[in-house]
């Protein structure tokens, strides 16, 4: 998957990086016992998705693929099978 570059896109690490705030978030009010404050993390967990997904509608995540980079894709995958 080195070659792929998945998720290497500001979007995905916007989203990821306000979700993992909001798991931090939930987890020391579940510690604290405080309904409303785990809640409000699974909130800012759910917000990252939806930031992620709007930058994403916006050109700031991975361009889709064109079918010409899908057939070279598939035939240098056939190349290395083959040798």
């Amino acid at each position: 998957m080195a070659g792929s570059s998945h998720g290497h896109t500001p979007a995905a690490w916007t989203g990821v990086l306000i979700s993992f705030v909001g798991f931090c978030v939930a987890g020391v009010f579940m510690v604290a016992a405080s309904p409303v404050g785990f809640w409000a993390g699974i909130g800012v967990i759910l917000l990252g998705g939806v930031v992620g997904l709007a930058m994403k509608a916006a050109g700031l995540g991975m361009p889709k693929e064109s079918a010409e980079m899908a057939a070279a894709r598939a035939r240098a995958g056939q190349a290395q099978v083959s040798s």
